[in-house]
């Protein structure tokens, strides 16, 4: 055991010009290792299905977000917060009735989104998750893609009502996936040029491909003795390894082509709020016309959308609203963001395909929160659009209380083609919104 100890603290680290890689903390050794760094084509002649996830933080004003529950079907009306909507309501489905039924946590409208997980299903372990919806989506429509899925973010998450995560994104091993923080990386990371040698690239993945191969070759060194924690830890991170090697083995794929040519000028560095979100979102039509990716998701900013809006009422007092200011706040928060939404899915509509459809016909989108109103975390704001998965839209559905709202997600899911049976804790698929 000595011998393996030395050899552990010997080769604990693996460094290189661009790579870092690190043992998990093992107990069995008593040491303390950091986490494992993770290091366009033409648009296809038959139209591929994407799918985009939109989710903001603090709810909705619940007076006047949500439709009249008396008005289900085809002859529903659209309330204050959704009128400027009103152009696409033909193409517009909001689901009430839809939760996440372990979500146990008022601020947090995006952690357990895509995910329906249990927090607390991991013994021991106070915080937990699963691979969300659009990761599962990304695995069955990104395989030709040279991204196989896309995460924008914002910087201004702590004031935006999310909750722990990267992103909206969460891989297979229910670990938080990175997220974009605004769009002049999402820009240089679709659409700019790498001007990096090619044989400099090469080099640079074959020394990758090096250390992954040494850091396997300590880590099965290690597997012998182990307590049962500590092998469920390495198991861990052997698949933590086994995913670097997939993102390694699309940088080989994509490493002679050059990345596709977009129209969108590059960002300005700086936009917030309501700049941000609508630049994020032609971001996201540039990124599908270009077939660059087939998934996308969005953590939208909310604190400086109100700024941008110049509205002085902090994002959470105005999730707390009573009549009056925060009210206000919160109804003029909401029909900004259907101002920005009707205007995606009028460029989604404008963006023609190959075969003369266009954007919107190929693409499935679904816009909420994990949070309804204030800390009330029932009936999840859940709008959903675009004609990819055959969905029913136009209508207003009300499905009876506290439906999974895992089932929405697994119907978009096996819409697009995906072969599963369950998402998180889904029981079935919505039968009110298959056509």
């Amino acid at each position: 055991m000595n011998s393996m100890r030395r050899n552990f603290n010997r080769r604990c680290f693996l460094r290189s010009t661009s790579a870092l890689i690190a043992l998990p903390m093992l107990e069995t050794f008593g040491v303390k290792a950091f986490a494992a760094a993770p290091a366009a084509q033409a648009p296809q002649a038959t139209p591929a299905k994407r799918m985009i996830f939109l989710n903001f933080g603090w709810g909705v004003t619940n007076e006047t977000w949500f439709p009249n529950k008396v008005k289900v079907g085809a002859q529903w009306e659209l309330p204050e917060g959704l009128k400027p909507l009103a152009r696409h309501q033909q193409d517009i489905t909001v689901v009430q009735g839809c939760s996440n039924k372990f979500s146990n946590e008022a601020h947090w409208g995006s952690t357990f989104w895509l995910t329906g997980a249990n927090r607390y299903a991991e013994p021991g372990q106070s915080f937990h998750n699963s691979i969300s919806a659009d990761q599962v989506a990304a695995a069955h429509l990104g395989k030709d893609t040279r991204f196989a899925s896309i995460q924008l973010n914002s910087p201004d998450v702590p004031n935006s009502g999310h909750g722990p995560g990267l992103s909206l994104a969460w891989d297979m091993r229910g670990k938080p996936v990175a997220g974009l923080d605004n769009p002049v990386l999402a820009f240089h990371r679709l659409f700019a040029t790498d001007t990096t040698p090619l044989a400099e690239r090469q080099a640079m993945l074959a020394q990758k491909r090096s250390v992954l191969d040494a850091v396997l070759t300590d880590a099965g060194d290690l597997q012998h003795g182990l307590t049962k924690t500590d092998t469920d830890k390495l198991d861990e991170y052997f698949q933590s390894i086994r995913d670097i090697e997939v993102r390694l083995g699309k940088d080989e794929q994509w490493l002679n082509v050059p990345k596709a040519k977009s129209a969108l000028n590059e960002p300005k560095a700086g936009l917030a709020g309501r700049d941000e979100i609508q630049l994020m979102y032609d971001i996201m039509v540039a990124a599908f016309q270009t077939d660059s990716t087939r998934v996308i998701t969005y953590r939208q900013p909310v604190g400086t959308l109100l700024q941008s809006l110049e509205i002085k009422v902090a994002p959470h007092d105005m999730s707390h609203y009573t009549p009056g200011d925060r009210m206000i706040a919160s109804q003029k928060r909401d029909t900004t963001q259907s101002e920005l939404l009707a205007g995606l899915i009028d460029k989604l509509k404008a963006t023609k395909e190959v075969d003369g459809s266009t954007l919107f016909d190929h693409t499935c989108l679904a816009y909420g929160s994990n949070i309804r109103t204030i800390h009330y975390l029932d009936n999840c704001p859940t709008l959903l659009t675009g004609g990819a998965a055959k969905m029913k839209l136009g209508h207003h559905l009300v499905l009876p209380k506290d439906t999974p709202l895992c089932n929405v997600w697994l119907t978009m899911l096996k819409g697009i083609g995906v072969n599963t049976e369950h998402h998180g804790d889904s029981t079935d698929v919505v039968k009110e919104l298959i056509v």
